[in-house]
This record gives structure tokens, C-alpha cells and sequence, in this order.
């Protein structure tokens, strides 16, 4: 083999050496953040950080809707097996009540209670978002 094959090859194994090794940097980066809805038992399991966006979904516990000051309100969502607090300062959409799904947009604090920024409940009677669905079938708590 010649120098010009030998540097032709050397050339050619660096380059598939770096797009791997930049592939990999990839997956890596997006490992957690590929996932971007929880269930409350997705939460505790994948030890979530504090102030990490993400969307928590599941059922709006019974009998845990406590209105605060103005527009703030306080619930707790469940998937069957966990629950997890949240926190809401806004206008609830007028289908949220207890015992219906939810998905909500927010990270958690460092107390372990889910900040909301946003909250949307389903527009029907039939609808569930299909996250909600998923880890309510998971939990072993779907009824169809």
C-alpha cells in the first residue's frame, strides 16, 4: 500500500471516527429529553430534577382541588399507582375537574411539587390524551 492509499485511509477512518463519536455525543444529550411527557410514576422513577421542563399527565386525584388566593390552585395528578402535587397560578380550562385527565406543562421545585405553567384538561367525554392513555395502562389503572 502506497502513502497516498495509506493517507486516503487514515482520512477516511478519522471521518467515520468523528461522525460517530458526534452520533453518540447526540444521543446522548437527548437521552432523557427524548421523553417529554411523564406519568407521576415516570417522576419518581426517573429521579427528575428540579427545574426541568418536561409535561406531567394522568388523572386529577379525587377530592385533592384546593383553590387558593385569586387564580391560584392546587391539585394532585395520578396515574393509579403515584401522585405527584401541582401548582397552578391561572384560568383552569373550563372541562378540569376531579377524576378526568390532565397534562400540564411545567418542572418540579425542590420541594417535589410539580410548578404548572400550563394545564389542559380533554374536550370530551371520549377523548384522553393518548400519554395519559399509556401510562395509565402501565400503572394497570385503564378502564376502556
Amino acid at each position: 500500500m502506497n502513502a497516498r492509499k495509506r493517507r486516503r485511509l487514515a482520512f477516511a477512518l478519522a471521518l467515520l471516527a468523528g461522525g460517530a463519536g458526534a452520533a453518540g455525543l447526540v444521543i446522548a444529550a437527548l437521552k432523557d429529553n427524548v421523553l417529554y411527557f411523564y406519568s407521576p410514576s415516570d417522576v419518581f422513577a426517573k429521579h427528575v430534577e428540579p427545574g426541568v421542563s418536561f409535561r406531567i399527565g394522568g388523572l386529577v386525584a379525587k377530592h385533592s382541588v384546593r383553590k387558593g388566593q385569586g387564580t391560584e390552585i392546587r391539585f394532585t395528578v395520578t396515574d393509579g399507582s403515584k401522585q405527584v402535587p401541582v401548582e397552578y397560578n391561572g384560568v383552569l380550562p373550563a372541562l378540569f375537574r376531579e377524576g378526568q385527565g390532565v397534562v400540564a406543562s411545567g418542572s418540579l421545585t425542590p420541594s417535589g411539587t410539580f410548578d404548572a405553567s400550563e394545564v389542559l384538561a380533554k374536550h370530551d367525554a371520549k377523548y384522553m390524551p393518548p400519554e395519559v392513555v399509556d401510562a395509565l395502562k402501565r400503572s394497570g389503572h385503564w378502564k376502556s
